[in-house]
């Protein structure tokens, strides 16, 4: 119920049924965490805990025990709090409403405009969307202190130094650690951002400016961006075609998506900003929601998130809901690798544009990882500084953002110059250093791209290996199944990254 009662309140936040419905979950959901946190004291000390082990694995166990650290009842009412401050923010969030060439349009709605060809125009379109934040700053700036205040505390309650540690548990976190992710930025730094500002430098010289500002970062090609050709329904049924060509797996999976009505995509009023798959328990079927708008992020919905929903339907064979669905950096994997598994069929979407698609698809896959790391740094700082004024969150960002994406250039819109940019990601708020997941599943969905580039068949049985296996082991043990290297181990990373760097270089894309 939770699960639908969340879809719906997506759909529309201004449903006034479905607001009370999150409310009420908000309110709520802390006490059925209790009612976990006990089930999970009774199976870790049960005489059976062999038995058990032996039939569903040991990583049941672990999430187990990791789940009695994150929980207890002096903290219930921080939880139901924090709960509350987080639908304050997406209720902030969805209410983005901008007049821009004479129509009101939301966040979402106003994403084709950052990638038209008039440069004053992208000019004009960012200025006005973080005009807006700017003018929400206060309520943005004091929604997060609120937060970090209240997980500092709750960290404190179950005897931890700070929040970071509760966050990595919280996220069942079980087989790497911050010194961990610490290190894997570190390589980040070294061999993945020259390489992205080579890849900046290209896009500048391909799209003929002497400087690129903010507002350029997403315009690939002169004269435009690929675009998907045809209508919403248009792009669902070349999505059928695809996934019909691409496997019986993969056929029977979408069909079933199709007939059971279990997508949601246009943009519409009220309804919340980007993409997500979620899983309705009790008819065993994944759901995808989207904010279509014309862009190539269509089909990126509809290869990610499909990607994700794949997964979760190769694997609802598993009898314990905990196992369904793997941990987040693991789960980013199906997704992002089915991305480039569906290379082949992009002609359906952009016709003549398809080279150009993917090009600019996989090198903004790279760009992304910088961004992604440099989020990640950021909420470390923070929750080990957690008295940090909003003014000094807001410096540390600058700092972080001068490390990673050394080109970026605010063109002078003081709300971004002075840090503010980080306040529209929604993961910072929500989702607590979730979002090196996107990273660390980007590396290795690259060499999922690899693989696929050398023997299809070998591939397949790799992913799908993975995708049946759901969340049945931590993230080191599913790359394990999948035959794919840690990106944390040392080298692993900078091998990955010569590999998409060398394949991008073979590609003049000044002529595509």
């Amino acid at each position: 119920m939770e699960s639908i009662a969340s879809i719906r309140y997506t759909i529309d936040t201004e449903n006034e049924f479905y607001n009370s419905e999150k409310d009420y979950f908000d309110e709520n959901s802390p006490k059925i965490q209790q009612i976990e946190n006990e089930l999970q004291k009774i199976i870790l000390n049960s005489n059976f805990k062999e038995e058990f082990k032996e039939k569903y694995g040991e990583h049941v166990l672990n999430l187990a025990e990791v789940g009695l650290k994150t929980f207890n009842e002096d903290i219930i009412e921080e939880l139901k709090e924090e709960n509350k401050l987080n639908s304050k923010y997406v209720k902030l969030l969805g209410s983005v409403k901008v007049n821009f060439e004479g129509q009101e349009r939301n966040l979402s709605q106003m994403r084709p405009f950052m990638l038209v060809p008039d440069r004053s125009k992208r000019k004009e379109a960012m200025k006005t969307i973080f005009g807006w934040f700017d003018e929400h700053q206060n309520e943005f700036d004091d929604i997060y202190d609120q937060l970090v205040k209240i997980r500092d505390k709750m960290a404190k309650k179950l005897g931890y130094d700070n929040f970071i540690e509760l966050a990595y548990y919280r996220l069942s976190r079980t087989d790497y650690n911050a010194e961990d992710v610490a290190n894997y930025r570190k390589q980040v730094e070294e061999f993945v951002v020259p390489v992205a500002s080579e890849l900046r430098k290209r896009q500048k010289e391909r799209i003929n400016l002497d400087k690129l500002y903010y507002y350029d970062e997403d315009y690939s090609f002169e004269g435009g961006n690929p675009k998907p050709e045809g209508s919403t329904e248009e792009k669902v049924n070349k999505a059928q075609k695809m996934y019909k060509e691409l496997s019986k797996e993969t056929e029977e999976f979408f069909n079933f998506m199709v007939e059971n009505e279990l997508m949601d995509l246009d943009s519409k009023k009220g309804k919340t900003p980007g993409g997500y798959c979620t899983f309705i328990f009790d008819y065993d079927s994944p759901f995808i929601f989207s904010n279509f708008n014309g862009t190539s992020g269509d089909v990126d919905v509809l290869t990610h998130e499909a990607g994700h929903a794949f997964q979760s339907y190769q694997s609802r064979h598993i009898e314990l809901p905990e196992l369904l669905f793997p941990t987040l950096e693991s789960a980013e994997i199906h997704s992002m690798s089915m991305e480039f598994i569906t290379y082949p069929w992009w002609d359906l979407f952009y016709g003549e544009q398809t080279e150009k698609a993917k090009f600019m698809h996989l090198s903004e896959a790279l760009l992304f990882i910088p961004y992604g790391v440099s989020v990640d740094e950021f909420q470390h700082w923070v929750y080990e500084n957690p008295e940090a004024t909003p003014e000094s969150r807001r410096k540390k960002w600058s700092e972080i953002e001068k490390k990673y994406l050394p080109e970026r250039d605010y063109d002078g819109v003081d709300y971004l110059v002075n840090g503010g940019f980080w306040q529209k990601q929604s993961h910072i708020y929500e989702s607590p250093f979730y979002y090196i997941d996107y990273t660390l599943a980007q590396i290795c969905a690259f060499q999922f791209f690899k693989k696929f580039n050398e023997d299809r068949k070998i591939a397949w049985e790799d992913y799908l290996r993975l995708c049946k296996a759901g969340g049945s082991k931590p993230f080191t043990g599913l790359i394990n199944i999948a035959n794919l290297k840690n990106p944390f181990k040392d080298g692993s990373l900078k091998e990955t990254i010569d590999f998409v760097e060398s394949y991008l270089n073979k590609i003049n894309d000044k002529t595509l």
